[in-house]
């Protein structure tokens, strides 16, 4: 297993991870002993959102005795109410939630407090000087949560907390179908059966390529929900792109989006767990996403760096997908950040090696004119 530091959280988590939902429609025992599976196959860190008392004990009942084998994030403002989650900001229903998850995980801490789902930037605004917010930072001051994260679908919600400094990592919707969309747009709506993509969207949406570089920029680690858009990527009928992806494709997907540590992938069984884990000893082959995305019927990312990496190797030793990376985070600011040019000069080879040979640009699957861009990093970071 890889394992990455999630942004200022400094904990180091398995860059495959455990999406917790599905846990309550199995048998406690079932569940319990499938979380225990992935725990020895090295996955460390789980996400509970989940309000409901079984999800809660499951977990907790794994954990008993070996808490420091896991990383949890659990979320502030999922309650469980008539027998069934609501999401709110009212304390009278947050704090006794809040207080369930200590008892059923059986711990005194949460290592990730997460303010959960804001999604709009009105909910964020309303969070400012609330007492949702002050008993956030009550958690935090007193340790029983380690770090504040958060988690959200919508990039302009989520740039505004990176930008804020109040969280040390985001929980955000990371697919490549998912990644074209515009912002705003309601992803309930795109895992319900019947939903059809605007087939003349094309490329990735800004905002959500330029939240990535800002988690990056800010050091806002990034853990991935929905990285397989509810399943619909893998079947060509209901793929936005009109092919079918392979779960270790979508893995590698979000995995190269800038600011990721880890994704986090809901299972029902050992078998599932495997397929995940199966990414570490894939190939470059079993993991190109680039090609399939290039050649797909519908859609297109043409003359966008992916990061994908299929412009290696260079006759120059460059590494083109991270100084393409270093020179898209640099551009989204009127000056170049002191830590980008600082982590862009610790290369050991710089753009300005480039000989425009563009035999890079032969192998891109986009279309990206690489020596181009070589020679606008160059005068960029280097001049």
């Amino acid at each position: 297993m890889n394992y990455k530091v999630l942004g200022k959280t400094g904990l180091k988590v398995s860059e495959i991870g455990f999406g917790g939902e599905w846990l309550e429609r199995h048998p406690e025992e079932e569940a319990i002993d499938l979380m225990k599976y992935a725990g020895t196959k090295g996955i460390n860190i789980i996400d509970c959102w989940m309000p409901d008392p079984k999800s809660r004990d499951i977990i907790g009942k794994v954990m008993a005795g070996n808490r420091d084998k896991w990383y949890v994030q659990g979320h502030l403002g999922s309650t469980w109410q008539n027998g069934q989650y609501v999401r709110t900001r009212d304390m009278n229903y947050v704090k006794p939630a809040f207080e369930d998850l200590l008892t059923r995980l059986q711990t005194d801490y949460i290592d990730i407090g997460m303010i959960h789902y804001v999604d709009t930037v009105e909910d964020w605004n309303s969070l400012m000087d609330s007492e949702f917010l002050k008993y956030v930072m009550e958690l935090k001051e007193k340790g029983v949560i380690h770090h504040i994260g958060m988690s959200s679908h919508d990039p302009k919600t989520a740039a505004l907390a990176v930008k804020s400094g109040l969280i040390s990592m985001l929980m955000f919707s990371v697919n490549p179908a998912f990644d074209m969309l515009p912002s705003g747009q309601d992803l309930d709506e795109l895992l319900k059966e019947g939903y059809h993509y605007d087939n003349n969207l094309s490329g990735i949406n800004t905002e959500r390529a330029n939240l990535y570089k800002l988690c990056e920029e800010y050091n806002v680690g990034i853990t991935v929900m929905k990285g397989f858009a509810g399943g619909r990527l893998f079947d060509v009928n209901r793929s936005p792109f009109g092919v079918a992806l392979t779960p270790v494709q979508c893995i590698h997907y979000a995995l190269t989006r800038p600011g990721v540590a880890s994704i986090l992938c809901g299972y029902d069984t050992k078998e599932q767990v495997d397929e995940a884990l199966s990414y570490e000893t894939s190939t470059n082959e079993e993991k190109d996403y680039a090609s399939v995305l290039s050649g797909a019927p519908l859609h297109s990312y043409r003359g966008e760096c992916t990061y994908c990496g299929h412009c290696k190797p260079c006759v120059s030793n460059l590494d083109i997908a991270m100084i393409n990376k270093y020179y898209d985070l640099a551009t989204m600011q009127p000056e170049v950040p002191e830590s980008v040019k600082a982590h862009y000069m610790l290369l050991e080879n710089k753009a300005s090696a480039c000989v425009g040979c563009k035999k890079c640009e032969e192998r891109c699957p986009f279309g990206v004119s690489i020596a181009d861009r070589m020679k606008k990093a160059a005068l960029l970071f280097e001049s």
